[in-house]
């Protein structure tokens, strides 16, 4: 397939980063196909999710807190999503909707745009509603005498469009989510508050956020408008780094015959990875314990000392299970390893880490069984938070089987999975929880050296997705998700967490709900 590409094609792939055998692996991908995964049992209590104990609780909350000062603690933040999503039925009503044809209610009833109409009962109780009036009222002397209407449609231009607060084009991180006595604050605002509570070490909070290059600007402006407020409010300093989705993570798109899809002026067309490509930022950066949480899951500050407690709870059982695993790995580098030491220790990877060790484990010699078992030690841990399933949209965590036999947890999506399979959607309905995107990480090994995390990546979990561009059919290929396939070959723990600390906004409205309320009505 590479004798396809044209020695520009060649010089195209080398100024963007990108090896000639990874071109070659995706190429072979979309000839090939991406398998679906191979679902054993949904993960659930006693069978791959901890129910944590009120004592337990806070027993983890205790060793983390004990310990912070003396860690390097990070909160990784994947910020790169655009606002624009929030607001699809908002932009469908600007498009759709003309005041001097129909009624607010006629274009509600024709279009089922119920969403519209939930967005205009609660519109008082928006973040951005003051500014928004008040812009209004400057713009037109006559607005509180036009009909309400007129009203409805002004307002959601002015939100989104242009020539208002354009935040239509806002990256979702700088858009205002809550209202507050002094002022609207915004996403980004909201995770600092945040951090200050459980990734904080002697008065300083490090954040990390990805963003795409074009939004670096609104993210400064908004840290240096806020900084010292923050600060003030929270006695807490803050390091705040930012970084893009590299290049080199872009993967070519192909047409439907499996050949390279050409732009108009002849170049081939490579396309951003999805959010998998975030395992080379998150490679990047170190710390002891990094904290993982998207930007649309936050709270209103009375929220968050719960979701603070869950995620320390979440370290301290990190800690735990990474002493004694470490301790472990240390172990089986001693010249002499004892047989009840090997026995302790697959003891410890089935009942601890959920490890299914193969049946021909007691078969191998005793210098093989070392082995296994240091190869197994020395991967990052994860604890993720898995939420009861209440409907929400997201993967979920599943006991899987891959092409070795090898049974392991991992967080898998519906289009991982083959729905023309009766027994694959059977394991999907018996899933009892899902993943709310709150992982909790260590990335070092027992020296304290950290690992290379695009080491533990499985390549066979990306997506084959269809696309057009310009008229034109294409086959786009996405990289196996940060937490799900670019995770794969990590340890990995579930604990159950509250839905009360899973608040994410997906659209607009979602800021209606009391966890984005500061005065509930």
């Amino acid at each position: 397939m590479m004798e396809t590409l044209t020695n520009d094609d060649k010089d195209q792939i080398v100024e963007k980063g990108i090896s000639a055998e990874t071109i070659e692996k995706q190429l072979d991908q979309f000839e090939e196909g991406i398998p679906f995964v191979n679902l054993v049992a949904p993960a659930t209590y006693e069978h791959g999710i901890y129910k944590i104990s009120a004592e337990n609780r806070e027993k983890y909350v205790n060793i983390f807190e004990e310990k912070m000062d003396t860690l390097c603690l990070l909160k990784f933040v994947p910020a790169s999503g655009a606002a624009s999503r929030m607001f699809k039925a908002v932009f469908k009503f600007i498009n759709e909707y003309n005041p001097e044809v129909e009624t607010f209610n006629a274009y509600v009833n024709r279009e089922k745009a119920f969403d519209m109409s939930t967005f205009f009962i609660g519109v008082e109780k928006f973040p951005f509603y003051k500014e928004v009036e008040e812009s209004l009222k400057e713009k037109f002397p006559d607005f509180e005498d036009m009909s309400d209407d007129y009203q409805k449609y002004h307002f959601v231009r002015e939100l989104l469009l242009e020539d208002g607060f354009n935040f239509g084009t806002y990256p979702k991180g700088a858009l205002p989510f809550h209202r507050y006595k002094t002022h609207p604050s915004t996403a980004f605002e909201e995770h600092l508050y945040e951090a200050a509570l459980y990734a904080t070490s002697n008065g300083i909070a490090k954040l990390h956020f990805t963003i795409t290059e074009e939004h670096q600007e609104k993210f400064d402006s908004e840290f240096e408008k806020i900084e010292k407020h923050v600060m003030s409010k929270t006695g807490v300093k803050f390091d705040i780094s930012f970084s893009y989705q590299k290049k080199s993570t872009d993967t070519i798109a192909v047409d439907m015959d499996n050949k390279p899809f050409r732009n108009d002026d002849g170049t081939v067309l490579f396309r951003p990875g999805g959010h998998g490509a975030l395992i080379e930022n998150l490679n990047d950066v170190d710390a002891d314990i990094i904290f993982i949480k998207n930007i649309d899951n936050v709270v209103v500050f009375r929220y968050k000392h719960t979701v603070a407690e869950y995620k320390k709870m979440l370290s301290g059982l990190l800690m735990l299970i990474q002493e004694k695993a470490h301790g472990y790995r240390k172990l089986l580098d001693e010249p002499l390893v004892y047989s009840d030491d090997i026995e302790k220790i697959k003891t410890f990877l089935e009942e601890k880490l959920s490890i299914s060790i193969t049946p021909h484990f007691k078969m191998y010699k005793e210098a093989y069984q070392i082995e296994y078992l240091k190869e197994i030690l020395d991967r990052p841990i994860r604890v993720c938070g898995m939420v009861k399933n209440e409907g929400e949209p997201g993967g979920g965590p599943f006991w899987v089987k891959d092409e070795n036999a090898n049974i392991s947890l991992q967080i898998i999506e519906s289009a991982q999975i083959d729905m023309s399979s009766k027994s694959q959607r059977t394991i999907l309905q018996k899933s009892s929880h899902f993943n709310p995107v709150d992982i909790v990480c260590s990335v070092r090994n027992y020296k304290g050296e950290k690992f290379d995390l695009t080491k533990f990546v499985d390549p066979k979990q990306g997506f084959i997705t269809n696309k057009t561009r310009e008229g034109r059919e294409l086959k786009a290929l996405e990289l196996p998700g940060l937490w799900n396939g670019a995770m794969a070959h990590w340890n990995t723990i579930f604990v159950e967490v509250p839905l009360s600390t899973f608040n994410p906004v997906k659209t607009v409205n979602d800021l209606l709900k009391p966890a984005h309320q500061v005065k509930l009505a």
